[in-house]
């Protein structure tokens, strides 16, 4: 219960970043429609935009904070401190290349649909993970066999 309730809440944050709301579809209306198109390009750049935001902040962060602390504990914890926000920025660099990646797709309207076997992903699942370029059993055998590999 607990879990569902995590990812009800980071599906809500990026569509907050965003500032849409959950998309919801007409009667009839085509999978991956000019409506539903414009939604997640909305989403993707909120998200570009933020991340980049964010990012620029750590750096100049990072470099007006940088003091030559005498005291060898206190130094260790900057570093340390510094380590993780480097951490996090290269983190959000390669999300910042799945998501350009993801509006080159959606400008070659390949957008939505797995690229394994070409079913719909579907737009709760998208809404959850803008970036998801396979669909729920692909990405479910996918980590299966990483974990039958690396043991």
């Amino acid at each position: 219960m607990k879990k569902q309730r995590n990812n009800k809440s980071s599906i809500l944050s990026i569509l907050n970043i965003a500032g849409v709301k959950p998309y919801k579809q007409i009667n009839g209306e085509e999978y991956m429609s000019k409506l539903q198109i414009t939604h997640f390009k909305k989403i993707l750049k909120a998200w570009d935009n933020k991340i980049k935001k964010e990012s620029s902040s750590a750096l100049s962060y990072i470099k007006n904070e940088s003091i030559n602390f005498p005291d060898p504990v206190d130094r260790a914890v900057q570093e340390e401190e510094f380590s993780i926000e480097i951490r996090n920025r290269d983190r959000e660099r390669k999300l910042l290349k799945k998501i350009k990646y993801t509006l080159k797709k959606i400008k070659e309207n390949n957008f939505g649909f797995c690229e394994l076997c070409g079913v719909k992903i579907g737009i709760r699942r998208l809404e959850a993970h803008p970036t998801a370029d396979l669909c729920i059993d692909c990405k479910t055998l996918e980590e299966i066999k990483k974990k039958q590999i690396n043991g």
